[in-house]
């Protein structure tokens, strides 16, 4: 997913879990979701030559933003997650564990407020942040309308919706949730990036997920 001069790549980071994305536009990179190790990261973005500006997460479970204090330390970059998921860091250790992944340092580099609204990535991509709790108290959608991408996260998958059984989780406000997405009436190709699983677009959503209404 690319124009000219700005790309989006999905990237599954071992071990495949999550789905991240890499946003670069020139030489500069953002991550969204940073699943895995930092060393990783490290790797990935050396060999395209990239400048980590900055990190954000949809939600503050583990498998979201297990590398996110660290890059944010290594690199000396912000990372952006809304105020109400602050209280799970730290929450879901025996998950990386699982996965022989570090637990995540509840006292180095925390997360910094992000509002909703427009916002510009990197300085030249327009981004809306969009508050989708339910799946935690503070679950982000993001979208860019430029390039007709939505990032949703855990609140909506190709076929279903994320769990509001974890801490702070709502079913109630985790469909007002997606409601408020698909009354966006977005292009029927917009291209739907989801946290776990294939992705899809909002046409495939309105066809063949029964949730998303």
């Amino acid at each position: 997913m690319q124009n000219q001069q700005n790309k989006f790549e999905i990237l599954r980071m071992p071990p495949a879990n999550t789905n991240s994305i890499l946003v670069s536009s020139g030489g500069d990179a953002a991550i969204f979701d940073p699943w895995g190790r930092v060393d990783d990261w490290g790797r990935v973005l050396d060999a395209r030559g990239l400048n980590l500006r900055a990190i954000y997460a949809t939600h503050g479970h583990p498998d979201h933003i297990s590398a996110a204090p660290g890059l944010a330390e290594k690199y000396s970059v912000p990372w952006y997650m809304a105020t109400a998921d602050n209280e799970l860091i730290g929450w879901g250790g025996e998950l990386l564990d699982y996965f022989g992944i570090p637990r995540i340092c509840t006292h180095c580099v925390h997360p910094v407020s992000i509002d909703t609204g427009r916002h510009m990535l990197l300085d030249a991509i327009p981004m809306d942040v969009i508050a989708a709790p339910g799946h935690t108290p503070g679950g982000l959608c993001f979208h860019f309308p430029r390039e007709k991408i939505l990032i949703t996260g855990d609140t909506l998958f190709r076929d279903g919706y994320g769990r509001y059984d974890f801490p702070g989780g709502d079913r109630r406000v985790l469909f007002d949730s997606i409601s408020r997405l698909h009354n966006m009436n977005l292009p029927d190709d917009t291209y739907v990036v989801h946290g776990h699983g294939p992705d899809s677009t909002i046409d495939i959503l309105r066809r063949e997920n029964p949730y998303f209404r």
